[in-house]
C-alpha cells in the first residue's frame, strides 16, 4: 500500500479515538466530579514502502496516552447534609468489592447499617480505613473543613482523604473512580470539605462541540487525501499498462 494512504489510515484512526473521547466528554458534563479527558498523541517512525526516492523512513501518528484536565469544578450548594465537595486537590477513599477506590463525587447516602456509602453502595472510609458509620438517633451530622464528623456536639471520625503528587498516574476504574498504583506518592496537604455542597464536572460543553467540529472537518480532509492517492495510484497503474 502506498505510503500516503498507510499515514492517513494510522491518522483516521486516532481522529477517531479523538471523537470517542470528545463524545464521552461531552455526555459527563453534568456528571459530578467528572474531568475532561484528551487523547495524547505521538508520531511513530516505520519502515517505507519500496520505492526508488524519498525519505528512508516515515512517520505514523499513534496514541501515546490518555491526558485529564484535573482542574476543580463549580462548587454548587445543594442543602443536602451528605453531599460533600472538596476544595482543593484530593479524593475521597471508598472501600468496594475490588479494593481502594478514589473519587471526587461526594453524593453519599446512609445505608441500612448507618454507614456512609456512594449510590452503588460503596463505603465511606475514615482515616483509620474503617466504615464511617452515623448514629441518626443523635440527629444532624455536621462535618468540619477538614472532614470531621461530629453529632450533637459529639466527636466522631473524620473522613479519609487522598491527594497525590502525580495525579496523572491515576487509572480509571469505571463510575467516576480512579485506582491508584502501589508506589503512587501521597501529599501531606489534605483538600477543605464543604458540607451540603457538590463539584459539577469541568467538562466546558462549548469548546467540547467546538474540539468534535474540528475533529469531523479533519477526518474527511484525510477521507479526501486517501482517495485522492489512490485515484493517482489507479492512474499510474493505468498509463504502465498501456502498450
Amino acid at each position: 500500500m502506498d505510503n500516503a494512504m498507510l499515514i492517513g489510515l494510522s491518522r483516521q484512526l486516532t481522529l477517531r479515538r479523538e471523537m470517542d473521547i470528545t463524545a464521552n466528554n461531552i455526555a459527563n458534563a453534568s456528571t459530578e466530579g467528572f474531568k475532561a479527558e484528551r487523547v495524547l498523541l505521538e508520531p511513530r517512525e516505520a519502515a517505507r514502502a519500496r520505492h526508488q526516492d524519498g525519505p528512508a523512513r516515515v512517520q505514523f501518528v499513534g496514541e501515546w496516552a490518555m491526558g485529564r484536565d484535573f482542574t476543580q469544578g463549580v462548587l454548587t450548594p445543594t442543602g443536602r447534609p451528605l453531599d460533600l465537595a472538596l476544595d482543593g486537590p484530593g479524593y475521597f477513599v471508598l472501600d468496594t468489592p475490588a479494593g481502594e477506590r478514589f473519587t471526587r463525587d461526594g453524593r453519599f447516602t446512609l445505608n441500612a447499617a448507618g454507614e456512609l456509602t456512594a449510590a452503588d453502595g460503596a463505603r465511606v472510609l475514615d482515616e483509620g480505613g474503617a466504615p464511617i458509620v452515623i448514629n441518626r438517633e443523635l440527629g444532624p451530622v455536621e462535618i468540619s473543613a477538614n472532614g470531621a464528623l461530629s453529632q450533637g456536639g459529639i466527636p466522631g471520625p473524620r473522613l479519609a482523604l487522598a491527594a497525590f503528587e502525580q495525579p496523572g498516574l491515576l487509572s480509571k476504574t469505571g463510575d467516576n473512580r480512579y485506582q491508584a498504583p502501589d508506589d503512587a506518592e501521597r501529599l501531606d496537604a489534605r483538600p477543605e470539605v464543604r458540607q451540603g455542597f457538590s463539584e459539577a464536572s469541568n467538562v466546558r460543553p462549548i469548546l467540547e462541540m467546538t474540539r468534535m467540529m474540528e475533529v469531523s472537518r479533519a477526518y474527511q480532509s484525510v477521507t479526501r487525501m486517501i482517495r485522492d492517492a489512490d485515484e493517482l495510484s489507479r492512474k499510474a497503474i493505468e498509463r504502465l499498462g498501456r502498450p
